[in-house]
């Protein structure tokens, strides 16, 4: 099988490079990335592969990807922009990448008669739930432009789908954490940034009250979920992939272990995110298995990488939260 995934640089997607390249049925892996939000540095060790190819390239271009879906089984569509604030600060951008992004995916499979892919979707599209765990058919209700922008982009998915019989999942991701999590926003993934503020004995800077509770899944039972989406035969289908129990960012700080400072919760944000994953054992086959305590006992351990990357200081987040919140009023 050759799998093409776009946003392979990034978080994820480098991890998901890492996984595969160890499958005895993936015979290629092809890489895009426009190094934005991805490093070449989390690929360092999977370039060595003779399996993977990398392009540097913005899905926003149609142009310059059309050809390299050439040949290609799978696709997973990875690639987007993904933080929360800014999103509503500047959410044209989110809808150029996340959406006009997605289009081009898809015609670029269209015009190599590529059959399937796997769209990386996100929990924010249930907004504020009324129901715990949540379930596929809850009420989708996106709060914030890009929440907006990867239920659009899902919704596409579905609709090329039916048009042009190209076969998909869409995996509705909770809360990913692991090695490599970008810590260069004020409001990018949690973990990450308390990881690096850890690690540089700086006091963790908790969003809200610290009380809300998130659905934290580790990166490779996400790796786990999308090998399995494209190994199945099964398609047109929404699956929630999260590790189905709640932790509150209370219970993750006193795992590390550190002072805190606080700022404004952000809007739009539940106070909650629990996934219903039945459906995904049944359809997938897949279960969590790394639990919060031993994920975290393996980020902390990375510390090669935690240690050149870059820090948001409690001070700093501060005054982006200050110029954030001044915009939105």
């Amino acid at each position: 099988m050759k799998v093409l995934i776009t946003g392979g640089a990034g978080f994820i997607g480098s991890h998901l490079v890492d996984f595969l390249i160890k499958k005895n049925d993936i015979s290629k892996i092809v890489v895009l990335d426009n190094l934005e939000d991805g490093n070449l540095k989390n690929l360092k060790e999977a370039l060595k592969s003779k399996k993977v190819k990398f392009y540097k390239r913005d899905i926003r271009i149609y142009k310059t990807i059309k050809n390299i879906f050439k040949n290609i089984d799978f696709v997973v569509h990875l690639a987007a922009l993904s933080d929360i604030v800014p999103s509503i600060v500047n959410p044209i951008s989110y809808m150029e990448t996340n959406i006009n992004g997605t289009i081009n995916i898809l015609e670029a499979m269209r015009l190599q008669n590529v059959k399937k892919i796997i769209y990386a979707a996100s929990s924010s599209c249930y907004g504020i739930p009324k129901k715990y765990p949540t379930n596929e058919n809850a009420k989708l209700d996106p709060r914030y432009p890009y929440a907006v922008s990867k239920l659009i982009g899902e919704q596409i998915v579905e609709y090329w789908s039916k048009v042009y019989k190209i076969n998909y999942l869409s995996l509705r991701l909770f809360n990913v954490y692991g090695t490599r999590s970008r810590t260069n926003s004020a409001y990018g993934a949690a973990l990450g940034v308390f990881i690096k503020q850890k690690l540089s004995k700086k006091p963790f800077t908790v969003v809200g009250s610290g009380k809300q509770k998130r659905d934290f899944i580790y990166v490779t039972d996400v790796c786990e979920a999308f090998y399995l989406a494209i190994k199945k035969k099964i398609s047109s289908k929404k699956i929630n992939i999260g590790k189905g129990e709640a932790r509150s960012v209370d219970d993750l700080l006193k795992i590390l272990g550190g002072s805190r400072v606080y700022i404004p919760k952000r809007p739009g944000e539940p106070n909650i995110t629990l996934s219903n994953i039945s459906l995904a054992k049944k359809l997938l086959g897949w279960k969590p298995r790394i639990t919060l305590e031993s994920g975290l006992k393996n980020v902390l351990m990375n510390k090669n990488y935690w240690k050149n990357a870059p820090l948001w200081t409690p001070k700093k987040i501060k005054l982006a939260t200050k110029t954030w919140f001044k915009y939105l009023k």
